[in-house]
């Protein structure tokens, strides 16, 4: 499996503060069944910056780690970039990593208690510019959690969603497990990754999140959503699914 948003480098952001708690966050990777990681720490979100040099220099020295180690997995640089107007500058001087050496696929991260009024303007230039933003756990924003139909008119320019492993499996709450399924449900989410930060608070469940997909929706579905997340990994073109708007948005009440 392909994990494409995980916080496992050491000492970089809120992830495992050191070298030893990444070592078990790789085991436990392996343990999932995962293969290949994208390592994503925060950038610009407030509390932390880690600008592609910094990131690029952390990776290359945790896979010589893990290596050295025997343990089989192999690593990739990107960012969880927060949502601001410095995009587009920031991708002009290099300090953004896509989730592909082409520079096709961008992981966003929205503020937690609101979608910014800009949003719009932003990712449509994003667009315009070759860059295909994708929204990172929106089952876990208020406004898209309240309202997944807050989803579609970003869906429909041509950005991409990813939901997050736990929140499928019920880590985050009912509320939020609520909406994550409410998404899948209607093809509001077109990717799983784990989001993962440690392995005593924040794992993977990725390889549960999955096996709750296919117990719902089928192995198809499964293997579309692997498939995309391969193709954002190499840059690839997607196909994208069919979705539709929410019919029933009282669902959402706790």
């Amino acid at each position: 499996m392909i994990d494409l948003h995980c916080h496992i480098l050491p000492g970089i952001d809120d992830g495992p503060e050191n070298l030893a708690k990444s070592i078990d966050m790789a085991h436990a990777a392996v343990e999932q069944g995962i293969t290949h990681i994208l390592c994503t720490p925060h950038h610009k979100n407030g509390h932390y910056n880690n600008p592609a040099s910094k990131v690029i220099a952390a990776v290359n020295s945790f896979q010589q780690e893990l290596n050295q180690r025997g343990i089989g997995l192999s690593l990739f640089e990107g960012q969880e970039v927060r949502l601001s107007g410095e995009l587009l500058e920031d991708i002009h001087h290099g300090e953004l990593l896509f989730t592909d050496l082409s520079n096709h696929y961008l992981l966003i991260e929205f503020p937690t208690l609101e979608v910014p009024a800009y949003a719009d303007q932003l990712l449509f230039q994003l667009i315009e510019h070759g860059h295909t933003p994708v929204i990172v756990h929106p089952e876990r924003n208020a406004v898209f959690s309240k309202d997944p139909n807050r989803l579609l008119p970003y869906l429909e320019m041509g950005v991409l969603t990813q939901l997050t492993a736990p929140s499928i499996v019920g880590f985050f709450g009912r509320k939020v497990q609520k909406a994550a399924k409410t998404m899948l449900a209607n093809q509001l989410g077109f990717m799983v990754a784990s989001d993962a930060h440690s392995v005593e608070q924040r794992g993977f469940y990725l390889r549960e999140a999955y096996q709750e997909i296919e117990k719902k929706f089928g192995k198809e579905r499964v293997r579309e959503m692997e498939q995309m997340t391969k193709d954002l990994l190499n840059g690839d073109p997607v196909q994208r699914p069919a979705f539709q708007k929410v019919k029933h948005s009282f669902f959402f009440s706790a």
